[in-house]
């Protein structure tokens, strides 16, 4: 019985670090958490507010669909444009870099535009939603890229040497002892840029993907009640962005325990 003593353990173990993190919850994110309770109470007792939120929340699904799929091409291309970062290849590291570097360096509203009327008219991408998520995962991945070249640093080259020492090839160790260390390392990051693609797909707005943000402006166009539209968007960012970042605090602290 010494295995389900142990896993019995461990079981314990980690939900002691999940309450110790849910218990170091700052108090300024309760203070907001109430007063966001607070303000949807009223947003629902109110006729106005509750015919607002059901028109612009139409676009609740396509700002989380652009937000993921986006973030999953970010996650891929990053991963591969960050191997390349600490690649010892002089091309492959220079290439690496010179993505790293364009994409860092230009807005990612220009990097939508181009994507949406330079590259996609000339391979024959039609659907503006297919092109905010291409232009919002190239633009991130170079973000992605540098998270995944610095967990990978973060790794002491002994264990490197070690796996080396073993017979293991570059690549074996890369994949086996390198990589599962470096995500953990990574993940409140990675979270954290989640969270700021979230944000940024309303920049589709200008390709005219209806969006949150999108349906927002033709919700104002409609009634010119400028208040309470973009009052009732900025509660639904809020809310999203909220319950995303509570899960990276949580994320954080386990992170930090498991290091311990």
């Amino acid at each position: 019985m010494p295995e389900i003593d142990a896993d019995v353990g461990r079981y314990a173990r980690h939900r002691g670090n999940v309450y110790q993190a849910i218990q170091q919850i700052p108090l300024w994110l309760i203070v907001l958490l109430i007063l966001t309770a607070v303000v949807v109470v009223s947003v629902v007792r109110s006729e106005n507010y509750s015919e607002i939120a059901s028109f612009i929340s139409k676009g609740l699904s396509f700002t989380i669909r652009i937000s993921v799929l986006g973030y999953a091409l970010a996650l891929v291309v990053g991963l591969i444009v960050g191997l390349g970062r600490v690649s010892k290849h002089p091309i492959i590291y220079t290439l690496a870099t010179l993505y790293v570097e364009i994409l860092r360096g230009v807005p990612i509203l220009v990097v939508i535009l181009y994507v949406a009327f330079v590259i996609s008219p000339r391979v024959g991408v039609r659907s503006d939603i297919v092109r905010a998520i291409v232009a919002l995962g190239l633009a991130y991945a170079a973000y992605l890229a540098e998270i995944y070249r610095a967990g990978i640093q973060a790794i002491p080259k002994g264990q490197l040497e070690a796996a080396y020492s073993l017979g293991m090839s570059r690549y074996q160790t890369m994949r086996h002892i390198v990589l599962p260390q470096a995500i953990r390392l990574i993940l409140p990051p990675l979270g954290n840029d989640f969270i700021a693609i979230l944000k940024d797909s309303s920049l589709a707005t200008v390709i005219s993907v209806p969006e949150l943000t999108q349906q927002t402006r033709l919700y104002v166009s409609r009634t010119f009640d400028t208040f309470g539209g973009w009052t009732m968007a900025a509660l639904l960012y809020l809310s999203m962005t909220l319950v995303l970042s509570l899960g990276v605090r949580v994320l954080e602290r386990l992170s930090t325990y498991e290091r311990r």
